[in-house]
């Protein structure tokens, strides 16, 4: 009975927590980090050179990517980050010489 009572107890303060940490507020130094990390480990993007701004969920991404696409996908990944209100795309594509 106390092994139940102990299990069903644990089981809600797990509940509890998670609810908690889904309400958590999302600040624009959150927002940053987070699209930077999916855009350094993004296969597509590697984005780790690119800078990312934000100011009241609305993030700016700056820098140079050799392709288009490259350049979408960051966006894309950007505007998938919890908090993003608006992405800003002054990503330009520089063709390297051996391109």
């Amino acid at each position: 009975m106390i092994l139940k009572l102990c299990a069903v107890l644990a089981f809600l303060t797990l509940v509890a927590g998670i609810c908690l940490a889904a309400d958590k507020p999302v600040n624009d130094d959150m927002i940053i980090n987070e699209v930077m990390i999916k855009l350094s480990s993004d296969p597509v993007v590697k984005g780790g050179a690119l800078k990312v701004d934000c100011k009241d969920g609305v993030v700016t991404l700056a820098g140079a990517v050799p392709h288009e696409e490259q350049k979408q996908r960051a966006e894309k990944l950007a505007h998938k980050v919890k908090g993003v209100k608006q992405v800003v795309n002054r990503i330009a594509i520089e063709r390297t010489a051996a391109q």
